[in-house]
């Protein structure tokens, strides 16, 4: 049985908004035969889900939240759990509660970074629907490695976002309608079986070797890690507030040194809840004032002191329009995409 054979080629799958539907379309022209183990990543959030369940229904393969520590077999679909990245070791799995990459956890980047790092040649990345670019990166590293990559047509996308800045930013191997990308897949793991080989050591490419490294253990370098694969941004983490360093150009891409880390697109789509959030605590903070201003004026008439009470109220009204501006400012901000969120329960 195939499943018996060591696994020497892997397809790992991303997916966000829309990601179910093409799972299930995908999975089901996937040979009950694969050679080949299979690991998905959907944007699933920390909440429970029934993913494995509903994908199972659409294919012949043994289908399963991964566990740490399980050895991978061919013919079989591991599904990243809520709220923990897994990554894929040369014959065995690991989940990490790290920190969120591109706002999501489980996220893409760092099971396709694993994979590329761990089977090199025998690692194939597929990219189907979902806002942004989670995933752009992990293609690229394993493009880097040797591996293949294939991407759903944007076309045939319910949300074709990452697909397009995957062939935007990565040189693919094919491009394909979500209706002949499983077959295609399926061919592909066939056609190379016969070359398949364990690798030697694996190669150290930055900076994704150092960022697996991060995302595997945070105490194995830290801020001197990223020191030397970028520098300094200037620009501050969202989530933590610690200093962002820069890596990479294309797509330019951010990693602080408690593990976070964003595409630009990402990143400033975060920033949008930073400033909005800064926003109503402006507002919250000339509401308390007018509070106090109230008393102020309540005081003052019980003493009689009328120019006070008209400086009050000149100051009150002030903040009142203060507080429109700032409540205009709020709608024009766009909001964070809801694929980032998105979980089929």
């Amino acid at each position: 049985m195939h499943q018996d054979n060591p696994v020497d080629q892997i397809i790992v799958i991303g997916a966000s908004s829309g990601g179910l539907m093409a799972l299930r379309t995908l999975l089901a022209q996937l040979p009950s035969d694969l050679q080949a183990a299979v690991f998905i990543t959907m944007h699933i959030g920390d909440q429970p889900s029934l993913l494995p369940s509903l994908l199972a229904k659409a294919s012949s393969l043994d289908i399963d939240f991964a566990l740490s520590g399980e050895t991978p077999k061919n013919g079989r679909v591991y599904v990243a759990p809520p709220d923990q990245h897994l990554l894929i070791k040369r014959g065995s799995l690991q989940l990490v509660r790290g920190a969120k990459e591109n706002y999501s956890r489980p996220a893409i980047d760092p099971m396709f970074r694993s994979a590329a790092i761990s089977y090199a040649e025998g690692a194939i990345g597929v990219i189907l629907t979902g806002e942004l670019d989670d995933g752009v990166v992990g293609l690229q590293a394993i493009k880097a490695y040797g591996g293949r990559v294939y991407v759903q047509d944007p076309e045939t996308a319910e949300a074709p976002s990452m697909p397009m800045n995957a062939l935007r930013h990565v040189e693919v191997d094919a491009c394909l309608p979500l209706d002949e990308l499983g077959s295609a897949l399926g061919r592909l793991v066939q056609q190379r079986a016969p070359q398949a080989h364990a690798p030697g050591e694996p190669k150290r490419i930055e900076p994704y070797a150092t960022e697996n490294d991060l995302t595997e253990d945070l105490s194995s370098g830290g801020a001197y890690a990223l020191d030397a694969i970028g520098k300094v941004s200037g620009v501050s983490c969202p989530e933590c507030g610690g200093s962002l360093w820069e890596l990479g150009a294309a797509p330019p891409r951010f990693r602080c040194h408690t593990g976070h880390s964003y595409t630009s697109a990402a990143l400033f789509h975060g920033q949008n809840g930073v400033i909005e959030e800064a926003l109503w605590v402006a507002i919250r903070a000339m509401h308390e004032k007018q509070l106090l201003l109230g008393r102020q004026i309540q005081s003052s008439k019980a003493v009689g002191r009328t120019g006070a009470v008209k400086e009050y109220e000149l100051a009150s009204e002030g903040l009142e329009g203060h507080k429109d501006t700032l409540r205009a400012l709020v709608t024009t901000l766009r909001p964070v995409s809801s694929s980032r969120a998105e979980t089929p329960k």
